[in-house]
């Protein structure tokens, strides 16, 4: 999508913002640490095999009792079980989930993170100003249910594909761009991480990096690419990618921002009114420009 560049200018300066202010962002070599391992292969579309670059797990260590007293990723966390993995069957969604989802966005809510967002979006007329409506909006964006494969009833939201991760006809990963899930399925043997992605043209990353394109197999299927902030709070995301889909009205939304050392490619597909999916794509980091 063509923006003009003053508004990426702007977005960058408000990306850049919520960054500053994500203090719930945990630290790389202090809060986790992580092992990037072997460069990631060439996978054929539509095949579920990929030569294993990575020997151990992408997660050395996760300091779990600082995620736990965190608010926002102890709620978070309670949301992670509460889909069917599958595309085409129905969501049911109990009252306690409904539940879970309301405290997770009050606790976001209390953070500087989405106060900032909520105050820009309400500035720029794309949100009530009023608290408990913006909150309504945040819920019909991510955890409306909607149709992803035609076939059954409602089996998908944004919350789902993007944090949670979905396959399709068993055959094919959807979304899962979030590293606490990551790091989870990686835990309980879920998810094999088989290295890194990136260019051929540009420095490797780096285990301090906060975004990383990583390639993995989850419950025996391959993904061969996807995107993901790693250490970020999950309202950093939400945030992020809520101002984003709110500023455009595009089926895909790109922007090339440059978010503290990093140039990044945010993408935002909407399905209606709701999130279809969205992620970070790293294009460089500047430790070696």
């Amino acid at each position: 999508m063509a923006r003009s560049q003053q508004a990426d200018r702007e977005l960058t300066e408000v990306l850049n913002q919520l960054w500053i202010l994500d203090t719930n962002r945990l630290r790389p070599g202090t809060d986790y640490i992580i092992s990037l391992q072997g460069k990631a292969g060439y996978v054929a579309q539509g095949s579920n095999y990929a030569r294993d670059r990575a020997r151990a797990p992408l997660f050395t260590y996760v300091n779990e009792d600082k995620l736990k007293s965190i608010e926002t990723y102890l709620h978070f966390v309670n949301l992670l079980d509460n889909y069917e993995m599958s595309t085409g069957v129905q969501e049911e969604v109990t009252s306690e989930e409904l539940k879970e989802n309301r405290l997770f966005i009050d606790a976001m809510m209390e953070t500087a993170v989405m106060k900032f967002a909520h105050g820009y979006l309400s500035n720029k007329g794309q949100s009530p100003s009023d608290c408990d409506q913006f909150k309504r909006q945040l819920s019909d964006i991510w955890f409306r249910l909607y149709h992803r494969d035609r076939s059954g009833g409602k089996d998908s939201c944004g919350f789902e594909h993007v944090f949670v991760g979905e396959t399709k006809f068993g055959r094919e990963i959807l979304g899962l761009h979030n590293w606490v899930q990551f790091y989870l399925q990686e835990k309980h043997d879920h998810l094999d991480y088989k290295g890194y992605k990136a260019r051929a043209n540009k420095n490797t990353p780096d285990e301090d990096d906060h975004v990383l394109n990583l390639q993995f197999s989850w419950k025996g299927l391959v993904k061969p690419v996807g995107g993901v902030f790693i250490g970020v709070s999950p309202e950093f995301e939400f945030a992020l990618f809520t101002i984003i889909f709110l500023m455009s009205t595009e089926k895909r939304t790109s922007v090339e921002v440059k978010v503290d050392e990093y140039l990044l490619e945010l993408i935002v597909y909407r399905n209606g009114q709701c999130i279809g999916t969205s992620y970070p794509k790293l294009l460089s980091s500047n430790q070696w420009d």
